[in-house]
């Protein structure tokens, strides 16, 4: 990122916090609905750790030089090409390596001179159903250095796509820099006859449409606020229920084009005929690490690779759990608390669907938004989910439902029967990154002390995957929230699981929601954690 860009988010979270003061001493209590009971929690402090606090290193882009120019000149996906990086290379061995030289054209086929384009490279074996994520190295005078491991032995095709050229990103950036939100939500309030009026809410009072007369409602665990426009007749305190409100349109014509499903997501022309990885000292698989997973493996790139439908982890020795018995067995005794987005719910959806005995309650709630809660009393296993709070694009569901995630934090005891798993990020895609930096801030501070008072606890962070291309989800914006997930618990003793390599390393359809090949496989990472390998 840029300066300028960096200055506008100090700028932002300054205002955000002259607003808070404003609001503390402008307001009565009576405007803002009771807080919950008291709770034993980590209060955030409202300081970013050290971790988040160099965003502009941290969210480094390479720059697009000049004015966005006409389409033609932006990156093309038909007139760029990729060629081996040593031509004379004849043979492959496991454990080695290939390299390519990606160089990027525009539509016209002339030579780009910048970098930035946002590409997706990948090593793929169809017969075997193996793929890996490659390295793409921006040498930022518009080429590229691919590199790729060979992991298994086999034949093996490189495959390349532009999923964004460097002025679509651009324009996202832009988004990013000058948009406060490119969505909003509705909120429902409700009177003692059952009266209803609906206003728009939104992370900023500004936001609302009614800047002089809102709503403010502060999280007492987190300290984070939310705002609503003044309802004409009813009292602040009435507030009873949430929904996603409107997409804002946030683009010109111009960049319309640019974000068009016609130069979005594309395979670049095949540029490397499939190689053959001979095996080495009899082995046709380079296997995982010997170590047990645990909690603070170090992550390294990439992190797995699929052999055979199945993912295995280059950090330690993960399992596949290809039994009910074997996943009850991991599973006893254990209760399981998620809390994210719907991606992590899929996660809660396998466990219930594969596992017969695992029942789910009725809890009488908004299916979408949760809580969720399955039980296995035999084998003594619990199961929550439940949606992280606003910002939350849903269906109309009850606020009272929203708790946020150090709310929940704060209540747990932890210990070693206790696993947390936290997946966020689709959610907040349509703001600017402090509003992420600062619902982490929170949450890295609830997670630092569950684990203070009881360190065997078990806490999972799941990145966010791939899946949406627009300007409300892109995969650029994903990409940098996992940058900074991955930086705010970077010093904690907290296990990852890759979802964004595990959903970008086969030739598969993006969806957001991915299929049920991967979320079995996620689900195998995450258990090797509970129940890892002796």
């Amino acid at each position: 990122w840029d300066i300028p860009f960096f200055l506008k988010i100090m700028e932002v979270c300054s205002r955000e916090n002259f607003i808070r003061s404003y609001l503390k001493v402008s307001w009565p209590n009576s405007m803002v609905p009771l807080p919950p009971q008291p709770r034993p929690t980590c209060k955030s402090s409202g300081s970013l750790p050290k971790e988040l606090s160099d965003l502009t290193h941290l969210l480094h882009w390479p720059p697009t030089p000049g004015d966005a120019g006409d389409l033609l000149a932006s990156t093309s996906p038909q007139t760029s090409t990729y060629h081996l990086r040593d031509r004379s290379q004849a043979s492959y061995t496991l454990g080695g390596s290939l390299e390519a030289i990606l160089v990027t054209r525009d539509h016209q086929g002339r030579p780009k001179t910048c970098g930035g384009d946002l590409f997706r490279a990948q090593l793929l074996g169809p017969h075997l159903k193996a793929g890996v994520p490659g390295d793409i190295q921006d040498l930022e005078n518009g080429t590229y250095l691919l590199s790729f491991p060979l992991l298994w032995a086999g034949q093996a095709q490189v495959r390349v796509q532009l999923i964004h050229s460097s002025e679509a990103v651009r324009v996202l950036r832009g988004i990013w820099r000058d948009q406060w939100a490119t969505v909003d939500f509705m909120g429902y309030f409700r009177g003692p006859t059952g009266y209803e009026e609906i206003v728009t809410c939104n992370v900023n009072p500004l936001l609302t449409g009614e800047e002089e007369s809102t709503c403010h409602y502060k999280d007492e665990d987190s300290g984070e606020l939310w705002f609503c426009a003044r309802p004409p007749t009813l009292p602040c305190n009435s507030l009873v229920g949430h929904s996603s409100g409107h997409y804002w349109n946030v683009t010109t014509p111009h960049e319309e084009a640019l974000l068009a499903w016609n130069v979005t997501d594309k395979v670049l022309p095949q540029g490397i005929s499939p190689i053959w990885v001979a095996k080495e000292s009899n082995k046709s698989l380079v296997l995982s690490p010997r170590q047990p997973c645990h909690p603070g493996i170090p992550g390294p790139k990439p992190s797995g690779f699929y052999h055979q439908d199945v993912w295995h982890s280059l950090s330690c020795s993960g399992r596949s759990f290809s039994t009910v018995d074997s996943i009850l067995g991991c599973l006893a005794g254990h209760v399981v608390h998620m809390m994210g987005d719907s991606t992590l719910r899929q996660w809660w959806e396998y466990l219930r669907d594969t596992v017969p005995s695992l029942k789910p309650m009725d809890l009488h709630t908004t299916y979408q938004t949760g809580p969720l809660m399955a039980v296995e009393t035999a084998r003594g296993i619990v199961l929550h989910w439940r949606a992280h709070s606003w910002p939350l694009r849903s269906l109309h569901t009850p606020v009272a439902s929203l708790h946020s995630v150090v709310r929940e934090l704060g209540g747990l005891a932890g210990g070693p029967h206790t696993v947390v798993v936290l997946g966020l990020g689709a959610h907040f895609t349509t703001f600017p990154p402090s509003v992420f930096v600062q619902r982490l801030a929170g949450i890295r501070a609830a997670v630092a002390a569950l684990l203070t008072r009881e360190p065997r606890t078990l806490v999972v962070i799941k990145l966010a995957n791939t899946g949406y291309k627009s300007v409300y989800g892109s995969d650029w914006f994903t990409l940098q929230v996992n940058r900074l997930l991955r930086a705010a618990f970077a010093d904690l003793r907290v296990a990852f699981v890759d979802a964004w390599e595990m959903t970008s390393s086969l030739a598969l359809p993006d969806r957001i929601h991915p299929g049920r090949l991967i979320v079995r496989n996620q689900v195998n990472f995450l258990l090797s954690f509970i129940f890892p390998s002796t």
